[in-house]
């Protein structure tokens, strides 16, 4: 049954995009249940998904790319959009559990009120390069899993575990209780983030965009690092800092 061209669907219950939902079907995440295609749409990548598509008997309609636009409510689909499942959120129990067989340190991010979803897709699409074990997010006032963070993390979101957890400071206690530092952005700290050992497992907390850290954040920290700036802006976007932080660890790791 097709969908009328003036209903919108909730964003949290489509991918938008060719590299979203080519990577939703090979990751296998979670369920796509039926894939539109805009009308005169081709090209290489365009028919792998369709292969795909096909191959795990998802249903594949041509349509109008009007349609695709009232669906999406933009038209920044690209001429391709899919319906799907909810997004899989993970437990921390789950992930805690999982990184006690690990050779290699843990290394979490703590996401901290961060609402814009392009920058959680960005922190996702960071996440999921680095090999970070889970993103952990609250579940009130904060960007959640769903179409404008899909789209920004590049399929990325796919792959990679994320947490959502009523009370970010409980769930900061419970890591610190399983043998993991954690580690907080803070421009007004004392050190600078090259100066602090990261090699061991750690969980870096990324304050929300314009106000950083919350207090009950910020204390329950076991250090503050910051990022040194020379210019007349105060502080950098989430996104950019959380990059900055985790590749410092892969780099502390390597040497």
């Amino acid at each position: 049954m097709e969908i009328s061209t003036d209903l919108r669907v909730p964003m949290h219950e489509i991918l938008i995009g060719p590299n979203s939902i080519l990577e939703g079907l090979r990751a296998g995440k979670r369920s796509l249940k039926k894939l539109y295609i805009a009308k005169g749409r081709s090209g290489e990548k365009i028919r792998t998904i369709v292969q795909l598509a096909k191959e795990k008997g998802i249903p594949v309609s041509r349509v109008e790319r009007d349609q695709l636009s009232s669906m999406s409510g933009n038209d920044r689909h690209q001429g391709v959009l899919a319906l799907v499942g909810g997004q899989k959120y993970f437990s921390l129990e789950e992930v805690l559990e999982e990184i006690q067989g690990k050779e290699e340190p843990a290394l979490f991010l703590l996401l901290d009120e961060i609402q814009d979803p392009r920058n959680l897709g960005s922190i996702l699409r960071t996440a999921e390069t680095a090999g970070v074990d889970a993103v952990i997010i609250p579940k009130n006032r904060a960007a959640r899993l769903g179409a404008g963070a899909t789209k920004s993390s590049a399929g990325a979101e796919e792959y990679v575990r994320v947490v959502r957890v009523t009370n970010l400071v409980e769930a900061m206690r419970r890591m610190r209780e399983a043998g993991i530092w954690l580690v907080g952005a803070d421009q007004g700290a004392g050190k600078e983030y090259e100066q602090v050992d990261l090699r061991g497992p750690v969980a870096l907390a990324i304050g929300g965009e314009g106000r950083g850290l919350r207090r009950l954040t910020r204390e329950s920290c076991d250090i503050l690092v910051r990022i040194p700036m020379k210019g007349r802006i105060s502080c950098l976007n989430a996104g950019v800092a959380a990059g900055i932080l985790v590749f410092e660890v892969l780099r502390q790791r390597k040497k």
